[in-house]
């Protein structure tokens, strides 16, 4: 591998170098197979470089030449070296450097949305993003603090998903406030019956920090509060699980 970009992948690994080059890593045969799939890639990600292992080459000897016409460089290279470069602790196939998308701001149209605020476990954002996949919600509108969502680890929690999904970071509160004309929706220990609430078609759905929940400054944007009914011990639910519930609920009255 070209030194420059053993230098380059591995700098990608930190969220400063990811924002100064506008780059980032997409890891493991699935999530590139996807990412060079018009189909799949429904953001049109565009990739700068691709590097390959023997076993990947074999398994796509047809698709490679196509993959390889729509990259800058690309190189054959051994596992070790995807293992020494990359984050993930097996990686027989591939790492991709591919282009991060702006960071425009996303109106709400005839669809429900997440707004996340301050989620900061890189595996529970990558499993809230296949979550949104799953249930046919492109945006997400995150705080400020919330993880990267160009991180590595939140690429591979999102298994592909982070193809369909758009994120946009934002002071949350300014834009909950300018949000006057459709349901928002949020989690919180005390609200009302989930199993009772009535969604919008056209909507904001607010989930909060893995161990505070909502935010305080965000608590007066959120008409609708809603809770998730417990009926054992546990203190709370992850994120992503809270996420699933309410989405599901959500499109359960579709």
């Amino acid at each position: 591998m070209i030194n420059k970009y053993q230098k380059l992948i591995k700098s990608l690994h930190q969220k400063k170098f990811r924002s100064s080059e506008n780059l980032f890593l997409v890891e493991g045969g699935k999530s590139i197979l996807e990412l060079f799939s018009a189909e799949n890639n429904f953001n049109k990600i565009s990739i700068q470089a691709l590097f390959y292992t023997e076993h990947f080459a074999q398994e796509n000897q047809e698709l490679l030449p196509l993959f390889q016409k729509q990259v800058a460089h690309s190189e054959l290279v051994t596992q070790t070296i995807l293992h020494s470069v990359g984050t993930l602790q097996t990686n027989e196939n591939a790492i991709a450097v591919a282009k991060m998308p702006a960071n425009f701001p996303l109106k709400v149209e005839n669809e429900m949305v997440l707004a996340l605020a301050d989620i900061r476990d890189p595996g529970n954002l990558g499993t809230i993003i296949r979550i949104a996949d799953w249930y046919g919600i492109r945006k997400l509108i995150c705080s400020e603090t919330t993880t990267d969502f160009y991180s590595p680890k939140v690429i591979a929690a999102s298994m592909g998903s982070f193809l369909r999904v758009k994120p946009f970071y934002c002071d949350l509160a300014q834009y909950l406030a300018m949000q006057t004309d459709m349901g928002i929706y949020g989690a919180f220990l005390k609200g009302k019956n989930i199993y009772e609430q009535k969604f919008e078609q056209r909507g904001i759905i607010v989930i909060g920090n893995e161990s505070n929940g909502i935010p305080d400054d965000l608590v007066g944007y959120i008409p609708n509060k809603i809770t998730i009914p417990r009926f054992g011990e546990a203190e709370s639910l992850n994120a992503g699980i809270a996420t699933a519930i309410i989405c599901d609920n959500w499109r359960r009255g579709a």
